[in-house]
């Protein structure tokens, strides 16, 4: 999944309220196959390390189909692939061959470079197969982005839960309301998953510099304005935040340290160097990145370049 950056829609919030910005992603097909890209925007491009968002599905796959991502190359990033409906096959070029179901982890940090592919397993391939989830991307701190590539796979079971007056909380990285998640990260990183039961409210401390909550799925409510699924709620710095559910709501919460300045993003590249990035795309289309064991296509590069800064 590339980093094309659209330019959306953002809806004005009063000065009182904690919400800095409302993002409505636009749904994109991809073959049958449904994407809202909350980040990056125009309206904002970062939220901590988060430098992309997307919200898979949910897709109902027929006739044997389901996810086909051939293998592509990253740096300077980390994936974090996080699902709530389905499985997808994970296979990269350290030789990794891993399995994600929901409320795992896959958390593959690219460094100074990784392949990977992505695709429905064959037993998974069949009627009426269901796949939605959330897939992101976290930008390294510059001390990192050559590092080796490395592979970490978290099991549900391990991730750190929260539960009380309605709300389900599971800390996916970083530490929220006492919980702290075992998921190894590079900078102070905020990612969780809450399930809110109709009039349950989540408070979102201020203890992290930038933070955002991801609406999945039903409705909430921030200091009296109404926000339906899809929508990215920005928050204010330094302000806490309540969110009330509406009706069963599903709420990703993601922030963190602002990075340690600008970054471009390419393609499948995040960097501090608009010169590394363009080294990257000159390797994979010289054929200069490892290979996936296992796997005989791969994604070109595509042939007009979009670089973008990230502030």
């Amino acid at each position: 999944m590339d980093s094309t950056i659209p330019t959306e829609p953002s809806l004005a919030t009063s000065a009182d309220s904690p919400v800095q910005t409302v993002i409505v992603p636009r749904t994109r097909d991809l073959g049958g196959f449904e994407v809202r890209r909350a980040l990056p925007t125009l309206q904002r491009r970062m939220v901590g390390p988060f430098v992309f968002l997307d919200q898979m599905g949910p897709a109902v796959f027929h006739d044997g189909r389901g996810l086909d991502v051939r293998p592509h190359p990253h740096i300077g990033l980390a994936t974090v692939t996080y699902l709530f409906e389905g499985e997808i096959l994970h296979r990269d070029s350290l030789g990794t061959v891993q399995a994600i179901r929901p409320g795992a982890v896959n958390w593959m940090t690219a460094g100074r470079g990784i392949v990977h592919s992505e695709r429905t397993p064959a037993e998974g391939r069949v009627e009426g197969a269901r796949l939605s989830g959330v897939q992101t991307w976290v930008a390294l701190p510059r001390a990192h982005e050559e590092a080796p590539p490395s592979f970490a796979h978290t099991p549900a079971e391990a991730l750190p839960a929260v539960e009380g007056d309605g709300v389900r909380l599971r800390v996916i990285a970083g530490a929220l309301h006492g919980a702290r998640s075992p998921v190894p990260v590079l900078s102070e990183t905020l990612y969780a998953d809450a399930a809110l039961a109709p009039g349950a409210r989540l408070e979102i401390p201020a203890e992290h510099e930038e933070r955002a909550v991801l609406v999945a799925e039903g409705a909430v409510e921030v200091a009296g304005e109404r926000h339906g699924a899809g929508r990215l709620l920005v928050l204010r710095a330094g302000r806490p935040a309540v969110v009330r559910a509406l009706e069963p709501a599903r709420l990703m919460v993601l922030g963190g340290d602002a990075m340690d300045g600008p970054r471009h993003v390419w393609w499948n590249f995040v960097g501090s160097s608009a010169e590394r990035i363009e080294e990257a795309a000159r390797a994979w289309s010289e054929g200069r990145f490892p290979a996936v064991p296992g796997e005989s296509e791969s994604i070109p590069l595509p042939s007009i370049p979009r670089l973008a800064r990230y502030p």
